[in-house]
């Protein structure tokens, strides 16, 4: 048995754990990181990075079929579903060195591949190591939830972690869960030419803003993709190709079943509870600064923190760990600003509060304004006229904000950067921008904010008047 001491001992090579990592190292603490899967986590493997790669393969095959309207001749694709899982290992692996463990240990940190557990509240083991170490960060993320289906271990189930895997095209996919991935799923392989149903047992994209997700499901309604709503999923059964979800609604069989209905957090096999480290099912217990309630060595980030599941919150995370760590400054991780997207065509995006958590928090005190996607020059050349920007506004101040359209997580990153820094509406509305493009929909959100103010004022009226009548 080998023992060794370090500054820090990272467990989990995901998102989080890199970003600290790397940090870390390169500011000359002795950093240890364990991990006992895949370096890069799941946004590297079967996250963020495989999904969007399908979803480019995707509008590709889909790009041609809305040829005649610019004057081209439509183009029928010819899809190659098995290349098109090509195009996204060759992404993964294009992007995997920087996430490798000779990179990481070119940065200076000891890597251990294998898998780590508490053994006492100072030291963890991973294989035949014990490492003690004046802190630990736990980053170890999250897993697809499968929920307890009757007859769903009788039967093929793939979820984000295998689905980037199969090769053979799906004659007929069928989605259990509504939400992000399964939407995104949806849509990729019905574009690549795969009949798709989608089996919600609540509503379809229910956590997102009820007005711009109806835009979203019309358009994969348009495209082919069944959507099922208010359908509990209580049986599965079938065999390899021809797979049956009984629901309320009625019974579904397909060639393929994909579940995406959540996430859980990594924290089995820790040895937790001997490490005196708090935690449930939604991930460790932690304070704002993100530290373990019962154990102050210990500190959570990304996935298994307990708050949103996304990367770029790992990464925000990590940050906030590494100034924490390194030189014992204050840092509490915030939420307010956090954006978030879902890729589907049109996008989705939001920041902050959403309308309806807006007016319930805020009152007769909210603004809410409005930019469309039909009024912006760009969008008519390009025929993106389809969507909308909502912007929450309190005391001249963006609390929200939710985007519907083309390259709409481009285009909520202002807002998240102003909602951020605090900044006001004026600081949006004071940007000059580049014509034509698609950011003009914030600065025209912004505009109409203070129009009402300008161009509906009585007593605005009143002084230009008197301006006019006496300036010569």
């Amino acid at each position: 048995m080998t023992r060794i001491k370090a500054d820090l001992c990272i467990i989990g090579a995901g998102s989080a754990g890199l970003s600290i990592a790397a940090g870390a190292a390169q500011m000359g603490a002795n950093v240890v990181l364990i991990e006992g899967h895949k370096m890069g986590g799941d946004c590297l493997n079967y996250g963020c990075i495989p999904s969007k790669a399908l979803i480019a393969s995707a509008k590709h095959a889909h790009s041609g079929i809305d040829n005649p309207a610019y004057g081209v001749a439509e183009v029928r694709p010819q899809v190659d579903y098995s290349a098109a899982k090509d195009h996204v290992h060759r992404v993964i692996d294009a992007i995997a060195p920087v996430d490798s463990q000779d990179r990481f240990e070119a940065l200076g940190c000891t890597v251990i591949r294998d898998h780590a557990r508490f053994i006492s509240e100072t030291e963890v083991q991973a294989g035949d190591t014990i490492i003690a170490a004046r802190r630990f960060v736990v980053a170890t993320g999250s897993r697809p939830f499968v929920p307890p289906i009757d007859g769903l271990d009788d039967v093929i189930v793939h979820t984000n972690e295998t689905i980037f895997d199969l090769r053979d095209k799906p004659d007929h996919l069928l989605v259990i869960g509504g939400g992000p991935i399964g939407m995104e799923m949806a849509q990729a392989h019905r574009r690549l030419g795969c009949k798709v149903t989608v089996i919600e047992g609540a509503k379809a994209m229910g956590k997102d803003d009820p007005e711009l997700a109806a835009i979203v499901l019309d358009k994969l309604r348009a495209e082919g993709v069944e959507i099922v709503e208010d359908a509990q999923a209580s049986r599965v059964s079938g065999s390899d190709g021809a797979i049956t979800v009984y629901t309320p609604k009625g019974e579904f069989t397909g060639s393929h079943l994909l579940v995406a209905v959540g996430r859980a957090a990594n924290v089995d096999g820790l040895g937790l509870e001997i490490g005196n480290v708090a935690h449930d099912r939604k991930g460790l217990k932690v304070d704002a600064s993100l530290r373990s309630t019962t154990n102050k060595r210990v500190y959570a980030a990304g996935d298994v923190a307990g708050g949103l599941q996304f990367t770029h919150v790992a990464g925000y995370h990590g940050g906030q760990l590494v100034r924490s760590l390194m030189f014992a400054l204050p840092a509490k991780a915030r939420t307010d600003h956090l954006p978030w997207a879902t890729y589907t065509d049109p996008e989705l995006a939001h920041v902050g509060l959403t309308e309806a958590q807006a007016r319930k928090k805020h009152g007769q005190k909210l603004t809410v304004v409005r930019s469309e996607y039909a009024h912006n020059d760009r969008a008519n050349t390009e025929l993106r006229t389809t969507g909308l920007i909502k912007v929450m506004v309190v005391g001249g101040k963006p609390v929200g904000a939710s985007i519907v359209g083309h390259l709409a997580a481009e285009l909520i990153g202002m807002w998240a950067m102003a909602i951020a820094n605090r900044l006001k509406m004026t600081a949006i509305s004071n940007t000059v921008l580049p014509y034509p493009t698609y950011m003009e929909l914030n600065k025209r959100a912004a505009g109409a904010y203070f129009s009402p103010k300008l161009f509906e004022s009585d007593m605005v009226k009143r002084i230009v008047g008197l301006v006019q009548r006496w300036i010569p």
